[in-house]
């Protein structure tokens, strides 16, 4: 069972990567302001996800391709917030969303965590 969950949380990193190509504008919306450079965030963060992703399968290089998943999601919190932020001040109804998705970060952040040791 741990192995196929492994398997679908690299499957999904993968896709989200491949997403940050096919769909910048989405990620574009949730970055902080605050931030310089956002396309060139952006599309970093896609091949992050994507290389980090790949580093799961082999296990030699699993424990570090799931720490390094942890500090991308770590880094990319401050997305999520402003996300949330957002949804909120635009009084959007699919403002559970960007809920949802701070503790669910948390979530996958205990996932990536399980496969940090051999």
């Amino acid at each position: 069972m741990k192995l196929i969950l492994l398997y679908i949380m690299a499957v999904l990193y993968i896709a989200a990567g491949i997403y940050h190509f096919i769909n910048p504008k989405f990620y574009q919306k949730i970055m902080p302001t605050y931030l310089p450079w956002h396309m060139p965030l952006i599309y970093i963060s896609g091949v992050l996800e994507i290389v980090f992703a790949v580093m799961l399968f082999p296990e030699s290089t699993r424990p570090m391709a799931a720490w390094l998943i942890i500090a991308l999601l770590i880094a990319v919190f401050p997305a999520n917030i402003q996300m949330a932020v957002t949804m909120w001040q635009k009084q959007r109804p699919n403002l559970w969303i960007g809920l949802v998705r701070l503790p669910l970060q948390f979530v996958f952040i205990y996932w990536a965590w399980i496969y940090t040791k051999k």
